[in-house]
């Protein structure tokens, strides 16, 4: 029995609420006690030495197929439809993938074998056969059945598995046609080898002797275990920004208790409003806001920015980036799945298993792929059986064999989802989130970027400048214009409440509050009909100006943002509103024009206001004054006169435009509501980022053309070359071999090709 730290409640393990495992140790919650100060510190009391038991193992997770996402499954396996390796759907740093272990393994094993089997082969092309010659023709074939049976029945037993699955659920695939031609070619060879005199004599080469197919279908089913382990690799590089970005995730954080003592816990014990503190060099654990302290923040990781950023008291840090020299202590305000960086993994692995329109053509093709490849198989075996010299079936049997190993649809159906993998990851690297596969094609085609102005242009983070009350006085007025914004929602009010607050004017309760989008609010307040809002709301409301609308033209044209106030049917003033421009948003415009892009600002502030902030970062086309509902209608017209709109905004009145356009881009310092709404996110909401979206979905669009290019060419050209088109002309065969070690390398090459996505510069 030992003492909670935070409540001092005597805590028994065997009657613990609940308890939880870190680096080999169990940490046990007395439960009650604690949950009255959650938000100080964890309910940890005691650690006891981990029990023992299994750790938990992959078959646990649910695994997914990267060219049929529809597929899911609880533990590793191959996928119904393609036969592929399935992997994880959650992304995840993995000692080892079960699938390569075991392919790797069945590999070494068949090159063992296998080798001694070449050697016959390149024995037989040399001067009189020295290794028959001394063995004896009968021995060397017994040896190679010997050697040859492991291979085909124990490695290559999963590609059998695959392509009876294929069989059974109709959905031919690569390992169909692998399990038909090695196993055509083992057989025929057992039954030669057992029962010759079955063997017709267009089978017998020159001599009479049966041609035996052991180290074909031995070397075959060696070259495509090989292409599965080149392909498994490869395909978890695919995924190394991800597990790049998990790896960024501290495993603890060192708590300031309400004792003012610190201990080092687990990071799932971290809950909202505890108090952290982050040393010099150490990561930091959850998102938050320094509470005290100064120092530098590498941010790179996440935004994709090389400086470091400087945070003092006040300022927000997130999760897994690193500190530099100084020390500060954080509150814990986002933490498990609700931080920024689990945001990021989780939508980059939605998006890297949506489908982009252009994969539905390599789809259309997959579907009547495998069986045009076994009918040209059938052809080509009726062919040379008919037409070829003898031994004509020897030849037939040969050369069919070699259509179906040379084809490979996997070539087609990785094209697509293997660069939207990487590009969506390197996009994540960069700042730039991707929701689905189709807003990183359509990226590619916009023509013209809408932008809205506060939180998008500026900084999000306006600041009270101009109090101008008539016939009351300043404090009764902010304190009345503050209680009435208290319920709001809007950017602006932050501004008039950071005001009031650092004046120390406290707000008073409100009753009837009303919210008309787009021009203002009302509400009670002790007694007294309380306006705030645009000239038109006030004019709706039959509300005289009393005058003040010199002072609003006046402020406007200085670049604030003007609230007019009425008490009860009564002007009483004006506010005014300054949002900075965000430092990078005047570079962001002049990339956004280099790039070719038609840039146009939509605000619902006073034409007055954004013409001053238009002027200043040379925006020439301005929408102002437009309510929320109408700025979709804006999208809408811009898109009937056929332009591809992208629209960037960050606040609930953006989703619905953020929505209708083509491509919506939503600021990663805005509202949850315009993030949901957007295909694009930019981490840090520097619109410098765009030009980044746009590089990459350029990119990423050109190499999946270059690997359908390549897909499509590769099956074009090789399965004639297979069937014998070239012999009439050059007397060339393709040897299944070769057909094989080509089929093995063209999945590969459409995976290579993909990952040099990540070397691309954004």
């Amino acid at each position: 029995m030992e003492k909670d730290v935070i409540c001092g409640m005597q805590v028994d393990p065997e009657k613990a609420a609940n308890h939880s495992e870190y680096e080999g140790q169990t940490f046990y919650f007395c439960g009650a006690g604690c949950k009255k100060k959650f938000d100080l510190a964890p309910a940890v009391a005691t650690r006891v030495k981990k029990p023992d038991g299994p750790a938990p193992q992959s078959a646990s997770l649910e695994y997914t197929c990267p060219m049929h996402p529809e597929i899911r499954q609880i533990g590793p396996g191959a996928c119904p439809i393609c036969g592929m390796a399935l992997e994880p759907v959650d992304f995840a740093i993995e000692d080892s993938n079960p699938e390569l272990v075991d392919m790797t393994r069945r590999f070494w094993i068949s090159v063992a074998l296998t080798a001694p089997l070449l050697a016959v082969m390149l024995s037989a092309m040399l001067p009189g056969d020295p290794l028959h010659r001394m063995l004896g023709s009968q021995f060397v074939l017994w040896l190679q059945f010997a050697l040859a049976t492991p291979v085909v029945l124990w490695a290559g037993w999963p590609f059998f598995e695959r392509a009876w699955m294929s069989v059974k659920t109709r959905k031919l695939n690569m390992f169909t046609l692998i399990g038909v031609g090695t196993g055509a070619a083992y057989l025929y060879s057992v039954v030669a080898l057992l029962f010759p005199n079955l063997i017709p004599d267009s089978f017998r080469v020159h001599g009479g002797e049966l041609a035996i197919y052991f180290e074909p279908a031995a070397v075959i089913i060696t070259l495509v275990l090989l292409g599965q382990v080149l392909e498994l690799r490869a395909r978890s590089q695919t995924s190394s920004a991800m597990r790049g970005l998990l790896g960024l995730t501290p495993t603890s954080a060192r708590i300031v208790l309400a004792n003012g003592k610190e201990e080092d816990l687990p990071l799932d014990y971290v809950r909202i409003g505890d108090r952290l503190r982050v040393r010099p060099g150490e990561k930091v654990p959850v998102d938050g806001l320094v509470l005290e302290g100064s120092s530098s923040v590498d941010e790179s990781m996440i935004t994709g920015e090389p400086l470091a950023v400087e945070v003092i008291a006040g300022s927000n840090v997130t999760g897994g980036t690193i500190n530099g020299r100084g020390t500060f202590i954080m509150k814990a305000e986002r933490v498990g799945a609700d931080t920024v960086l689990s945001r990021i993994v989780r939508m980059v692995s939605e998006a890297q298993r949506s489908r982009a329109p252009i994969q539905r053509l390599a789809d259309v093709v997959a579907g009547w792929f495998v069986p045009v490849v076994m009918l040209v198989a059938v052809i080509t075996f009726a062919l040379w059986a008919l037409l070829g010299p003898e031994p004509r079936m020897a030849h037939a049997l040969v050369n069919a064999v070699a259509v179906l190993i040379i084809a490979c649809p996997c070539a087609l159906g990785l094209a697509t989802p293997m660069s939207i993998m990487v590009g969506t990851g390197k996009g994540a690297s960069a700042g730039v989130l991707i929701r689905n596969a189709e807003a990183l094609e359509t990226m590619e085609k916009i023509d013209t970027i809408v932008l809205d102005k506060t939180g998008t242009l500026t900084e999000g983070k306006p600041r009270l400048v101009s109090i101008v009350p008539i016939h009351i006085d300043e404090r009764e007025f902010l304190r009345l214009t503050a209680s009435l914004e208290s319920a709001s929602e809007h950017p602006l009010a932050s501004a008039i409440l950071k005001a009031a607050k650092e004046r120390d004017i406290a707000t008073s309760p409100i009753s009837d509050f009303q919210a008309i989008p787009g021009k203002g609010i009302t509400g009670m307040i002790d007694g007294k009909k309380i306006t705030i809002g645009t000239e038109q709301l006030l004019g709706e409301l039959s509300i005289p100006l009393g005058g003040l609308e010199s002072q609003a033209a006046r402020l406007r044209g200085e670049g604030q943002t003007v609230m007019l106030a009425a008490i009860d049917k009564a002007a009483a003033g004006l506010l005014g509103v300054a949002d900075p421009i965000r430092s990078s948003t005047p570079e962001a415009i002049s990339m956004l024009r280099e790039a070719g892009l038609r840039v146009v600002m939509l605000t619902g502030d006073n034409h007055v206001t954004a013409e001053a902030v238009a002027k200043t970062l040379g925006i020439e086309e301005i929408k102002a004054e437009v309510l929320p509902h109408q700025k979709a209608a804006t999208i809408k017209e811009l898109q009937a006169a056929g332009r591809k709109v992208a629209m960037a905004g960050d606040g609930i009145n953006d989703a619905p435009a953020l929505a209708q356009a083509d491509v919506g881009i939503a600021m990663g310092t805005g509202t949850d509501i315009a993030m949901e709404s957007a295909g694009v996110t930019l981490v840090k909401g520097d619109l410098r980022s765009i030009v980044r979206a746009r590089r990459l979905s350029q990119a990423t669009m050109r190499n999946i053309r270059q690997n359908l290019f390549f897909a499509f060419a590769y099956n074009v050209i090789g399965v004639p070359v297979a069937a014998g088109i070239l012999y009439p002309f050059f007397g060339i065969l393709l040897s299944p071999m070769i057909a094989s070690a080509a089929m093995t390398f063209s999945s590969v090459s459409v995976i290579t090709n993909a990952l040099r996505l990540r070397r691309v510069k954004l």
